[in-house]
């Protein structure tokens, strides 16, 4: 069981509506590496891990992917609110904006939306945990590319720090694989007995 609270894990304070920029800072909600994905991933996987440690590592992840996904949602907000019919044309953003007008949808930036497909769950520890690691330098470097194409300090403050965020969900899924791989019957971990018998 989870509390709530009723605030933002990183404050969002975007003062300058800007919605080019909200037409690929989007991905990170519904795209393939984005926070959705991330928390469907590790909060589904933890039902078959093997290990307390790791269910631990998947739920305590698995739910600050959903803060990320609020916090990114609170960017998209704000960066697309009280926009001109004018401000909407001239970024682009008129696709977007007659099927959802300012509402936040969960899609890719190249436009399509969310799917399922965009996450595994294996049921195996060290495939998971792998996958898991994947995932975060996948949204880190996504991350990376969004903060060469901003240059509003509002925005940036943000997105660097959910930067941060996926360099240590990294680094603590490299604990738990270290963890599981020591803690496997050796019968059954391929890396020592690859015909699995």
């Amino acid at each position: 069981m989870w509390t709530y609270e009723k605030r933002l894990e990183y404050p969002v304070n975007i003062k300058t509506p800007n919605p080019a920029m909200a037409k690929f800072i989007i991905s990170q909600v519904g795209g393939p590496d984005g926070e959705l994905a991330a928390s469907q991933r590790y909060l589904s996987q933890r039902y078959s891990m093997p290990f307390n440690e790791a269910i631990a590592t998947l739920t305590d992840v698995g739910t600050e992917e959903l803060a990320h996904l609020e916090m990114v949602s609170a960017i998209i907000h704000q960066l697309t609110r009280n926009m001109t019919i004018d401000q909407i044309k001239d970024a682009g953003f008129e696709t977007y904006f007659v099927d959802h007008t300012a509402g936040v949808y969960p899609q890719a930036a190249a436009g399509f939306p969310f799917n399922a497909l965009s996450f595994a769950s294996k049921g195996d520890a060290i495939t998971d945990l792998i996958e898991d690691m994947a995932a975060e330098q996948k949204a880190r470097t996504t991350y990376d590319n969004i903060l060469r194409m901003v240059d509003d300090p509002d925005v940036i403050d943000p997105i660097r720090y959910l930067r941060e965020r996926e360099v240590v969900h990294f680094q603590r899924f490299g604990e738990a694989l270290r963890n599981v791989q020591d803690n496997l019957d050796g019968k059954n971990f391929y890396a020592l007995n690859p015909s699995f018998d």
